[in-house]
């Protein structure tokens, strides 16, 4: 279980500049309270690679691995280019 998130400061400002802060903290929410499936958990290809993603919204998606029951969110990528 998903105990808490945390990201890193480069991702808090990618948020602010590209106004999703409110769009991330609500999928962030989402997942602390196990409604996974509104968020869109994957994985990465090629599959053997551990990296995950959850879709922010239609454009961007958070980049995460798992460690100690803490989410932490290294990099924000925008998923159409």
């Amino acid at each position: 279980m998903i105990k808490s998130i945390l990201e890193t400061k480069d991702v808090k400002d990618i948020l602010d500049e590209k106004w999703i802060y409110k769009q991330y903290i609500k999928a962030k929410n989402n997942i602390i309270s196990w409604n996974i499936w509104k968020t869109y958990f994957k994985e990465r290809k090629p599959k053997w690679s551990w990296i995950w993603y959850f879709r922010i919204n239609k454009k961007y998606r958070a980049l995460w691995f798992i460690k100690d029951k803490t989410l932490k969110i290294y990099e924000i990528d925008n998923h159409q280019d």
